[in-house]
C-alpha cells in the first residue's frame, strides 16, 4: 500500500478531551464487572486502542466487531476465531440492526458466570451488572447503547467525538458506562492511522482529502480490485495507473469535471471516500487476523517436513 500518500504531515488527533476519558477510564475501572469494547468489523487490529487495553487489563474483557453489515462475513469470522483463540469473549453484531441484545447480554453473563454465582451465594442475585463500554470514536458505542436499551438513551451520530462525557445508561439490571471515544496519543504505524481515517475516527477537516482517497484506492485494488472495476466502470489497464491517475480516471467516469475538461480530483475524492464509508463497494475488511506464534510455528514445521 502507498501509505506515503496517506497525509505526509503524520496523522495525530488527540485532542484534551481523550486525555480526560483516559483518566476517566483509570479512575472507573474499578467500578465495573467488565469491559466491552467495541472494535470496526472492518479494521479490528487497528481499531484496537492499546490504551483501552492496558488501562481495563484487570477486568474481563469482551469484544464486539460492530458494523459487520459492511465487512467481509468471511474475514469476520476468521476474526472471531482470533479473538477467542487469546480466550476473549468475541461476537459480531450491526449495531444500528435491533436483536443483538439477548446475545450480548449471553456472553457478558458467560463470562462473568463465577462472579454472579458467588454473588448468588451471598443473597446478591440479580445485583446489577455494571459494564463499561469503550471503543475509538465513530465505532458506534452510542448507537450500540440505544439499540441494547430499546431506546434513544445515548448521543449517536455518524462522526467522531460526539460522546464527551461519561454516561451512565440503566437497563434491565445491567447499568452501562458509556465512555467517549478515544484514539491513542502515537501510532506505532502509519497503516494504522491511515485505516483509521478511512473509516472516519479521525475528523477529516484535518486530513487532506485526495491524499486519503489516493490512500483508500491502492489497498483495495489490491484486495478487492473486482470491486472498483465493477463500481466505477474501469478495466484492467486502468487498475495499473498510479493512484492520483486513477483518482482521475475515476472522476473522469463520473463526470466531475471543471473548466477546460480537467477532472475535480478534490470532488471526486469526496465521492469516493463517502461510498466507501456507506458501504457502496460491498461488504469490505481491510485487515486479516495476524497469525499466532503457535500457528506461525506450526507453519515453519509444514515447511521443513
Amino acid at each position: 500500500m502507498e501509505n506515503e500518500l496517506i497525509n505526509r504531515r503524520m496523522i495525530q488527533w488527540f485532542p484534551g478531551h481523550m486525555t480526560k476519558t483516559l483518566r476517566q477510564m483509570e479512575k472507573e475501572i474499578r467500578n465495573v464487572d467488565c469491559v466491552l469494547q467495541l472494535l470496526d468489523a472492518r479494521i479490528p487490529l487497528s481499531s484496537l486502542n492499546p490504551e483501552i487495553e492496558r488501562i481495563t487489563a484487570s477486568k474481563p474483557h469482551l469484544y464486539l466487531l460492530n458494523k459487520a453489515d459492511l465487512a467481509d462475513p468471511a474475514l469476520t469470522k476468521q476474526w472471531i476465531a482470533y479473538f477467542k483463540s487469546a480466550g476473549a469473549g468475541c461476537m459480531e453484531i450491526s449495531s444500528k440492526q435491533q436483536g443483538s441484545r439477548g446475545a450480548v447480554k449471553g456472553m457478558i453473563e458467560k463470562e462473568l458466570s463465577e462472579l454472579l454465582a458467588r454473588r448468588a451465594s451471598k443473597g446478591m442475585a440479580g445485583a446489577r451488572i455494571r459494564v463499561m463500554v469503550v471503543g475509538i470514536p465513530n465505532v458506534g458505542k452510542s448507537t450500540f447503547i440505544n439499540s441494547f436499551a430499546g431506546s434513544v438513551r445515548a448521543k449517536a451520530a455518524d462522526k467522531p467525538g460526539v460522546t464527551r462525557g461519561k454516561q451512565w445508561i440503566t437497563v434491565d439490571n445491567y447499568d452501562l458506562m458509556d465512555m467517549p471515544g478515544v484514539l491513542w496519543k502515537k501510532f506505532d504505524s502509519l497503516e494504522t492511522a491511515t485505516n483509521l481515517a478511512f473509516i472516519g475516527s479521525i475528523k477529516d477537516d484535518i486530513l487532506d482529502i485526495e491524499e486519503l482517497a489516493m490512500g483508500l484506492l491502492s489497498q483495495i485494488r489490491q484486495v478487492y480490485p473486482e470491486r472498483l472495476q465493477e463500481r466505477y466502470k474501469l478495466n484492467e489497464q486502468d487498475l495499473t495507473l498510479d493512484a492520483y491517475e486513477l483518482l482521475q480516471a475515476i472522476g473522469r467516469k463520473r463526470g466531475m469535471l471543471i473548466s477546460g475538461g480537467e477532472v475535480n480530483t478534490e470532488r471526486a475524492a469526496i465521492m469516493l471516500v463517502d461510498e466507501f464509508r456507506a458501504s457502496k463497494w460491498g461488504r469490505i475488511t481491510l485487515e486479516k487476523p495476524p497469525m499466532r506464534e503457535a500457528e506461525s510455528q506450526e507453519d515453519e514445521a509444514e515447511e521443513l517436513q
